[in-house]
């Protein structure tokens, strides 16, 4: 595997206090599916956490299969997101949805989030926009 495109233990928020820290930070994206929340940290790059409780379905195997699908694209979008704490809940339609309307929601949200002012490098200068044949971001359907 890309090491690039891997998702190792320094790319998870792992203690309660991590998450608590990002909870409190108040700052959150949403969408049909999915409640982005995040906090600036130290980290070098972006850190993913996981809140999925039985409340969304009390199936594990549902669970599993959302948590399986948010790392997987979290590890293909680490990349191009701000060094971030980002902790992810499921809403209680996202155990329905298939598997093309998670990725969708997904992607749209680390674009989002990439695209928040603020969010960008921590160069003095602002970056000059770049011309771009990609579609601006909207909410997915």
């Amino acid at each position: 595997m890309n090491q690039a495109a891997a998702f190792p233990r320094t790319a998870r928020l792992l203690a309660a206090a991590e998450f608590k820290q990002v909870f409190n930070a108040r700052q959150r994206i949403g969408g049909r599916l999915f409640v982005l929340h995040w906090h600036a940290s130290g980290a070098e790059t972006a850190r993913l956490g996981l809140a999925i409780s039985r409340k969304v379905d009390r199936r594990a195997v549902a669970r599993n299969r959302l948590k399986r699908l948010i790392r997987d694209s979290f590890r293909l979008h680490r990349h191009e997101l701000p060094a971030l704490d980002l902790v992810l809940l499921a809403r209680a339609d996202a155990p329905d949805a298939s598997n093309e309307a998670l990725r969708k929601e997904l992607t749209w949200l680390w674009r989002k989030l990439a695209a928040l002012p603020g969010n960008r490098g921590q160069g003095t200068m602002p970056a000059a926009p770049v011309a771009t044949d990609e579609a601006p971001v909207t909410p997915p359907d």
